[in-house]
């Protein structure tokens, strides 16, 4: 059986992580109060900040802002989905498949 967490980014009892997804204070807050649902979502978002700004993760800097922007968007005032929210691959399909 999985390990369940309250999800704070979704809002419910959901299937936790395996581990921690990094080490520190952060990837073990991560792992006790994220789900792997909501975790699924970060690469995205991650990779629309990283585009945004233009990181180089290479760059330690961009990291720390990596890191930030991954707490906020887990943990920060406005981190919760709206309520009936469900996840794209979870959504009923809108219309058929487009014509040319």
């Amino acid at each position: 059986m999985p390990r369940m967490v309250n999800c704070v980014k979704l809002g419910r009892e959901l299937p936790g992580l395996d581990q921690p997804p990094f080490p520190g204070p952060l990837g073990q807050r991560i792992y006790e109060q994220v789900s792997a649902q909501a975790w699924r979502l970060w690469p995205q978002q991650a990779t629309l900040i990283i585009n945004h700004y233009g990181l180089s993760l290479g760059d330690p800097n961009a990291q720390q802002i990596l890191m930030k922007a991954m707490e906020e968007f887990f943990f920060g005032e406005n981190a919760r989905m709206p309520e009936g929210w469900t996840p794209p691959s979870a959504a009923p399909a809108k219309g058929g498949p487009r014509r040319k």
